[in-house]
């Protein structure tokens, strides 16, 4: 078949180093093993470099403003959006007909739609998190009346949603009444981690027991608790990414900063135990790629029961109560002793198969 692809978020570009431009690059790759496919996206990268496995992509673009417009941040994303619908539809007049199109959803975006409704080819949209709650709770949204109106209104539109978690899924069906709404979890790649190589990459003495975190490290992902973990343990903290600004790492602890596929993979391996400290007040409708990292790489997880957690942890490590400390610091210390689990890694491939499968397009 022939994919199109739609990154419409210029907060999201192709080679950036967060969770969203990994699943964006991981679905396409996986898609392009047995189809045609071309991403189209705002930007391919951003101030902080290029990251990840190089993934071909085209830009459009987005918009410059003054600063003293500020303000009309919001209608950057729109014009940013417009112009991917513009270029899809030029290209396919100029003979590159899409048979399906997969757009990321980003809160100011009608991209897919457009394209949609101007060429009659199917549209399936990928919704990560509930954009405008997102954006109220954690940035700035300065025209919320407006921006719920055109979230509700795009996701009502779609004839075809794939949620990552099941509290979205809930979500888009009771509170944006939308029909034909799929879970589908994130993906992993399929790259087994060299152990020994991942200890000396992270400086760890020979017997000396790891537990870290691999993320972006932000404000709520319960990193005060993890100090304390590591202290009653006995075990040494590894980082592995980069602190956000203003975060200071615990005394001792191990700070990768960013590392690409290959060495993530394995400081991963290297991991005696992975975790996930969620606190009770974490968004709930999140899909951690971080369980699904620890798991690749047979490294036991202990997750507290926020958002999808639980079910992706399932027998590879234990899930407690968000609020109960010493809880975690128990599983810790008990999987520390315990045999690793056999590695287990729901791939992107996977995740792509059961999106065309749902889609509604036949096979070519």
């Amino acid at each position: 078949m022939k994919i199109t692809y739609l990154l419409p978020a210029p907060g999201i570009p192709v080679q950036g180093p967060s969770g969203a431009s990994a699943h964006a690059r991981g679905i396409v790759r996986a898609l392009r093993r047995d189809h045609e496919v071309r991403l189209l996206a705002a930007k391919l990268t951003d101030r902080r470099g290029t990251f990840g496995e190089p993934t071909r992509a085209r830009a459009v673009g987005v918009p410059g403003w003054p600063s003293w417009l500020k303000t009309y941040r919001d209608l950057t994303e729109v014009i940013a959006a417009r112009r991917i619908s513009r270029r899809v539809i030029e290209q396919a007049h100029a003979g590159w007909m899409p048979d399906l199109v997969v757009e990321r959803h980003s809160l100011f975006s009608d991209a897919g739609w457009r394209i949609h409704d101007r060429l009659g080819v199917p549209w399936v949209l990928e919704v990560n998190a509930p954009l405008w709650e997102e954006r109220r709770r954690f940035e700035e949204l300065r025209r919320p009346a407006w921006a719920l109106g055109w979230q509700r209104a795009v996701l009502q539109a779609a004839p075809c949603i794939v949620a990552v978690s099941r509290w979205l899924v809930q979500w888009l069906q009771d509170d944006m009444g939308c029909d034909n709404v799929h879970w589908l979890p994130n993906g992993v790649d399929q790259r087994r981690g060299d152990r020994a190589a991942g200890r000396t990459r992270l400086g760890a003495a020979p017997d000396e027991k790891l537990i870290g975190f691999v993320g972006s490290m932000k404000p709520w992902h319960g990193l005060e608790r993890l100090a304390g973990v590591a202290r009653e343990t006995g075990a040494r903290l590894a980082l592995v990414g980069r602190l956000a600004p203003g975060m200071t790492a615990p005394e001792g602890a191990l700070v990768t900063g960013h590392l690409e596929p290959d060495a993530l993979a394995d400081a991963v391996a290297a991991l005696d135990v992975g975790l996930a400290p969620y606190p009770a007040d974490a968004p709930p409708w999140f899909c951690p790629l971080k369980i699904l990292d620890y798991r690749a790489q047979g490294t036991p997880v202990v997750a507290t029961d926020v958002g999808e957690c639980a079910v992706l942890v399932g027998d590879a490590g234990s899930v407690v109560a968000a609020d109960d400390d010493a809880a975690l610091i128990r599983e810790v210390a008990r999987w520390l002793a315990a045999p690793r689990p056999a590695p287990a890694a729901r791939t992107w491939q996977e995740v792509a198969e059961t999106l065309l499968a749902v889609s509604g397009v036949p096979p070519q």
